[in-house]
């Protein structure tokens, strides 16, 4: 897919690249960061250099992942990172992080409204996962406020530094946003009904 650039009312969204590297490197310096993302822990600045100069621009040119890189309209500051990772066919799992100095501003709202409403109409994507290990109550509470369902806890569901951890998951779809489906969705009947 061709790299493209979203825009919000405080916010634009483009695609991950070079120019991002040396603020990636200083945001996941975070401890927050380390410890509830994937990220590598120590964070150096080769991973750094890596996730924004080769990882993410080949992500995007074969199109099973698309990072973007969120800085603020006004004075272009980065105030957090996400992406959309492909998983089969229609389905997709976004995660995220935010800066730590850019927290509680309404930014990952904001910009995970955008990038759902961008993968259900332009990236041919019918199911949205958002994934976060147990205890992650900032990443849930964003997930809440964009209109996921909380559809439960995956036991051991997530390996995080050789360790299986517990992990909420959630999903969103196109009608949730009020957007048609790609394929049509027959929900299950709820037990006892017809």
């Amino acid at each position: 897919m061709e790299p493209v650039t979203l825009t919000t009312e405080r916010l634009v969204l483009r695609p991950l690249g070079p120019d991002d590297t040396e603020d990636c490197y200083a945001a996941c310096q975070d401890p927050a960061i380390q410890r509830w993302t994937t990220v590598p822990s120590p964070y150096e600045r080769a991973h750094a250099e890596n996730f924004t100069r080769t990882f993410a621009p080949e992500a995007w040119r074969n199109s099973r992942e698309y990072t973007f890189a969120i800085r603020t309209r006004a004075e272009g500051v980065l105030v957090a990172v996400m992406g959309i990772m492909l998983r089969g066919e229609g389905a997709a799992e976004v995660g995220f992080w935010s800066v730590k100095e850019q927290r509680g501003r309404g930014y990952v709202t904001e910009a995970l409204r955008a990038l759902s409403r961008w993968a259900f109409t332009r990236a041919a994507i019918d199911r949205l996962e958002w994934r976060a290990e147990v205890g992650n109550t900032a990443s849930r509470a964003v997930a809440v406020r964009c209109g996921f369902t909380l559809e439960g806890t995956l036991r051991a569901g997530q390996l995080h530094r050789g360790t299986r951890r517990d992990c909420w998951v959630g999903s969103l779809l196109p009608s949730d946003l009020e957007l048609p489906p790609l394929d049509p969705y027959l929900p299950a009947k709820s037990a006892g009904q017809p």
